[in-house]
């Protein structure tokens, strides 16, 4: 039985080729990304902006500037209602409550019974003010870190010049996926916080494994192109980046179309990572080895580059 090949043997793609291409489409995006941070924010969820969120299901789907009407004639702010999963059910957010917050839902309740036969309070969940920016602190807090440690590690392992390549790919990954969601105005949550982890986690992954490969080929190929030499590695380690993607975006797209709404935020978060991560790792993190200079013999004891450079020489001569 043979097996089956995602990748046919001896592939030879230049992938190298579009690299200034895909450094401004990726510099564009970044810019486009950091734009919307700033103009339209993010749509926190209540883990970081503190207040109230009510989870409730309607027999019949309702209007929601109607249901935004009633429920901030109650008195309790400004609320934000929108719909998740389905047109019947919808998340009525509110602002943190002056006094006990069982009143303020105790009134919503009442107000929805009344107006709406059949409605049913799913959930009531409350994060006090103080708790969202301990939150939001510890997960920046978080990411920066991860960020610090993935390029120190690669540094030792590997040599300077690939921690920044690194660090860059990541930077370039974390800031389209925030880009996304201020363009979505999706909820960004906790969970979202869990998926730009893994993200960097994932991300790093497929990079390691290619400058694995890269570090292997420099000892191998010291006369060789670097150019060439990242795009012999890159289609060297070519099937198992596809076999592993795929893999991913199958249990993720089953996810999305299956999976409970609770996380919807999170898989569309790894969904996205494993595209960019992708693209960043072959486009972002090795071209930035040749906008370093590095060269194939960039890694080889003077003495011994000398040698063979006068080698060389002589022969030539």
């Amino acid at each position: 039985m043979r097996l089956l090949k995602l990748v046919p043997d001896n592939t030879n793609v230049d992938f190298l080729r579009w690299r200034g291409i895909a450094i401004s489409i990726s510099i564009l995006l970044m810019a486009a990304s950091i734009a919307l941070i700033a103009v339209k924010g993010l749509n926190f969820g209540i883990d970081f902006a503190g207040g109230q969120v009510i989870r409730v299901t309607f027999s019949q789907p309702p209007s929601l500037d109607s249901l935004r009407q009633q429920v901030g004639g109650l008195g309790l702010g400004d609320p934000s209602i929108q719909e998740f999963g389905s047109t019947t059910k919808v998340a009525i957010r509110l602002p943190l409550p002056e006094g006990d917050p069982a009143i303020a839902a105790s009134k919503v309740r009442t107000e929805l019974t009344k107006q709406y036969p059949g409605v049913r309070i799913d959930s009531v969940s409350m994060v006090s003010g103080k708790v969202s920016d301990e939150f939001a602190m510890d997960g920046a807090l978080a990411l920066l870190l991860s960020m610090i440690g993935i390029t120190i590690y690669i540094w030792i392992r590997f040599e300077w010049q690939f921690g920044v390549g690194a660090l860059f790919s990541l930077f370039h990954d974390v800031t389209l996926t925030l880009g996304f969601f201020a363009l979505t105005q999706m909820e960004f949550d906790l969970n979202v916080i869990a998926a730009l982890l893994t993200l960097i986690g994932y991300s790093l992954n497929d990079t390691i494994v290619i400058y694995d490969r890269i570090r292997e080929n420099l000892r191998k190929y010291r006369k060789m192109d670097i150019t060439s030499l990242l795009n012999l590695s890159m289609n060297e380690t070519l099937s198992r980046t596809v076999a592993t993607n795929l893999a991913m975006l199958l249990a993720l797209g089953s996810l999305m179309l299956l999976g409970p709404d609770v996380i919807q935020s999170f898989t569309t978060a790894l969904l996205i990572s494993v595209v960019v991560g992708t693209y960043s790792t072959i486009y972002i993190a090795a071209p930035w080895l040749i906008w370093l200079k590095v060269e194939s013999d960039s890694f080889v004891p003077k003495d011994e580059a000398k040698g063979e450079r006068v080698h060389k020489e002589g022969y030539e001569t």
